[in-house]
């Protein structure tokens, strides 16, 4: 079982998406962290149905897929922070009814164009959907997204966990707010090719506020939360290959596993 697994790693195709499936843990893993305590967290999730329409339309069009589902959803991204600030629909209104008009957008393109895309893949992830460009980005990108998050590290903690505070002592936590929505769209989009649509939110999610229910301090969440995301994706790509389930829905059965394993933990801490 576990050598014809190995096996099945050497082919192409799986090693890229172990490659690109390590690198969007540890992403997700960072960004949940973030995102959890700004009560961002359902931004993944409108941000996914914004790509899912930008993909099925560069894919009804014939366009490269990456090329046009990364600006739009980087502008979506920075169109939901700006609407939350400032806007009159702030908050989970906001990010529903954008990511209920894209969902719809994309599957008209699709139904209208008559092409033969793939929902299914998009909708839930495809292992096979990790194309060689897709590598490549993923292998320039999701570096950098991990080289921010250290390099700004102070900056990002004093944001997500008081903005009032990081604003008064003169921070720019519109800037990081800013840098951290590109980060997460980023994320998004090449995420959601390996875990679809409808799950991609589910990695950013579960892996932070699995790792709040033991850790103690800021560091050690991040760092929990990191392996929680890391070990949780092996996990769910072995099964994946074993019982030939979705690899999005298999990581995310893990993660939730591994959530309410930390939740008793963390319950049998308190009792004692």
């Amino acid at each position: 079982m576990v050598t014809d697994f190995f096996e099945y790693l050497s082919m192409d195709f799986a090693m890229r998406a172990l490659i690109v499936g390590l690198l969007l843990s540890v992403c997700a893993a960072l960004l949940g962290v973030c995102l959890v305590p700004k009560r961002y967290s359902m931004i993944g999730d409108g941000l996914s149905h914004v790509g899912f329409g930008a993909l099925a339309a560069a894919s009804a069009l014939g366009t490269a897929p990456l090329a046009v589902a990364l600006p739009v959803v980087i502008i979506a991204s920075f169109l939901l922070l700006r609407l939350r600030e400032n806007g009159k629909i702030k908050g989970d209104s906001a990010i529903a009814m954008i990511s209920a008009g894209a969902l719809a957008i994309g599957v008209m393109v699709v139904s209208l164009s008559g092409s033969n895309t793939d929902l299914d893949g998009y909708m839930f992830g495809s292992i096979l959907a990790i194309t060689k460009t897709d590598f490549a980005v993923a292998a320039v990108l999701f570096p950098l997204v991990i080289a921010t998050f250290v390099l700004f590290y102070t900056q990002i903690f004093a944001v997500c966990y008081d903005e009032n505070f990081a604003r008064a002592t003169g921070m720019k936590a519109g800037f990081y707010d800013m840098l951290l929505a590109f980060l997460v769209a980023v994320t998004i989009v090449i995420g959601m090719r390996m875990m679809g649509t409808l799950l991609i939110s589910a990695l950013i999610i579960f892996p932070s506020v699995s790792a709040m229910r033991v850790a103690k301090s800021y560091f050690a969440t991040v760092v929990t939360a990191v392996a929680t995301s890391v070990i949780s994706f092996l996990l769910g790509m072995f099964m994946s290959f074993e019982l030939s389930t979705p690899i999005g829905a298999s990581i995310v059965v893990c993660n939730m596993a591994a959530f309410f394993i930390m939740s008793a933990i963390g319950f049998l801490r308190k009792g004692k």
